[in-house]
């Protein structure tokens, strides 16, 4: 695990200045701009601290906190998170907003300290999304809202797992929709709300008419909103 952690950061640090350039359209006009408003939907900004897992160069933790959210962003690539510092800056208060190094499926923080935990397509990029999901259930206080994005079979960046077929390393783990989403069911989470971004050329319409399965099927990311149990 060390050493899948080691080459994640490692890469992730030398993808982070492109990363960084694309973010804000991905976050405002591109494969990302559904996924604020949903989870802004599901948990007002008055219910308690976020935790954004995964959270890159940080603009999603910078809408959030720009809207009233408490928000922590976590990464485990040193230079997301230096460019994600410089997005506290441009906040008239920025006590809302912190970013720390780390690693989502072993944070610093003590049980039941998030009331909303927003992660897109970062699970997939450690060793063990179980251990990720069980560490999720951890932090979240009961009835807490975890927004999950998965990417979807037809999403581009799943090519970062293929090396895997040569035996060789990689910084992927290749999880399917349908399989985040039950390794969610049976770790102490119910399903709330499903809901899939498509590539570009793909009929909006045609959706419509797709079982959830299908749908699943051709989605780029799939977004699982996801309620801890409160009886845990």
């Amino acid at each position: 695990m060390k050493e899948w952690n080691t080459f994640v950061s490692q890469q992730w640090n030398q993808m982070a200045c492109d990363w960084h350039e694309r973010s804000k359209g991905m976050w405002e006009q591109g494969s990302r701009k559904t996924i604020l408003p949903l989870f802004t939907g599901l948990l007002p900004a008055h219910t308690g601290r976020i935790l954004d897992a995964g959270c890159g160069d940080g603009y999603a933790s910078f809408k959030l906190a720009s809207v009233g959210y408490n928000v922590t962003g976590l990464d485990i690539s040193s230079e997301m998170i230096a460019y994600a510092t410089q997005q506290t800056r441009r906040l008239s208060d920025s006590t809302s907003l912190q970013f720390v190094e780390g690693d989502i499926s072993a944070t610093p923080y003590s049980d039941q300290t998030f009331a909303g935990i927003l992660s897109i397509n970062a699970m997939e990029f450690t060793s063990s999304p179980l251990l990720v999901l069980q560490e999720f259930q951890r932090i979240l206080q009961p009835n807490g809202l975890l927004l999950l994005g998965v990417l979807g079979p037809t999403a581009g960046p799943r090519a970062h797992s293929y090396p895997r077929l040569y035996g060789k390393a990689t910084i992927q783990n290749t999880i399917m929709p349908w399989e985040a989403k039950q390794l969610a069911q049976e770790n102490g989470f119910c399903l709330q709300k499903e809901s899939h971004v498509y590539k570009d050329d793909f009929p909006p319409d045609l959706a419509d008419s797709l079982s959830m399965e299908l749908r699943e099927a051709v989605s780029f990311v799939t977004l699982l909103a996801l309620r801890k149990h409160s009886h845990h």
